[in-house]
């Protein structure tokens, strides 16, 4: 009985805070902060307690509606600049992002995708890449990201 005791508390105590991060209350659809893309058939982010879900972001200047020139790194630059746009209508950064999905359209993009990535998301958060053919305006990449509010 008292092992059993033991391990209910440890179990407890580990996942109380994992159980408090993931709350979920109101969950909220957020309109994208760019006027040109209200209308658009999704939300830049879905509030879910202090979950932060963002759509996907290709390497587009929301300014004139255009992808931008130069290749993978310039689209990757892009759309990490898109992506922290968002989170900072919300109170966020990078540094509160706990997960990306990377969609690219050709692995051989990868090494020149990851030394851009790499110098945005320095605390390293979990990561999904695989490639696709066909992305949304003949994008090279497309990022998501799911963050946390502490």
């Amino acid at each position: 009985m008292n092992q059993f005791f033991t391990l209910f508390l440890l179990c407890f105590f580990l996942c109380s805070p994992l159980a408090m991060s993931q709350e979920t209350g109101e969950i909220i659809f957020h309109k994208s902060h760019e006027p040109k893309k209200q209308m658009a058939p999704f939300s830049d982010a879905v509030e879910v307690g202090n979950m932060f879900f963002l759509a996907g972001q290709i390497g587009m200047d929301h300014t004139t509606r255009t992808k931008v020139e130069g290749g993978i790194q310039a689209e990757t630059t892009q759309a990490i600049e898109n992506i922290k746009a968002v989170l900072e209508q919300h109170g966020l950064g990078l540094e509160n992002v706990v997960k990306c999905t990377v969609i690219l359209s050709s692995m051989e993009d990868f090494s020149a995708f990851n030394e851009v990535y790499s110098r945005y998301f320095v605390n390293k958060p979990a990561r999904t890449t695989f490639a696709a053919l066909g992305l949304a305006r003949n994008a090279r990449v497309e990022i998501d990201v799911i963050a946390a509010r502490n």
